[in-house]
């Protein structure tokens, strides 16, 4: 797969909100994600993360997808039914896994 695949599949499962261990088949197990809310130093930490509060009631447009290298980009739109906010997610990848992702956003929209 290639690293847009990967990501792309990533999304799927994240905003699926369902069978949430299916990440761990695309995330390494010393995942670091970093989010202007939380930071997770391992795949298990925030996979677990999610399972204990899954994502429902959202979904999301893909405005761009930048790929460099193992770098992919996804800019979107995020929707829930009170929210909608501009999204940036950038995913690093090695070895067929996901290594790396860095979500940024505007934390007000959600207050």
């Amino acid at each position: 797969m290639t690293p847009t695949d990967l990501s792309m599949w990533y999304m799927e499962i994240f905003f699926s909100g369902r069978d949430l261990d299916r990440l761990y088949s695309i995330v390494a197990d010393d995942l670091r994600f970093t989010g202007p809310l939380y930071h997770f130093a391992s795949a298990r930490e925030y996979v677990e993360s999610l399972k204990a509060d899954p994502p429902v009631d959202c979904h999301y447009e893909l405005r761009h997808t930048f790929e460099h290298g193992p770098w992919v980009n996804l800019i979107y739109e995020f929707f829930k039914p009170t929210v909608r906010a501009d999204m940036s997610q950038l995913f690093e990848v090695r070895d067929e896994k996901i290594i790396r992702i860095l979500l940024i956003f505007d934390t007000g929209r959600f207050q």
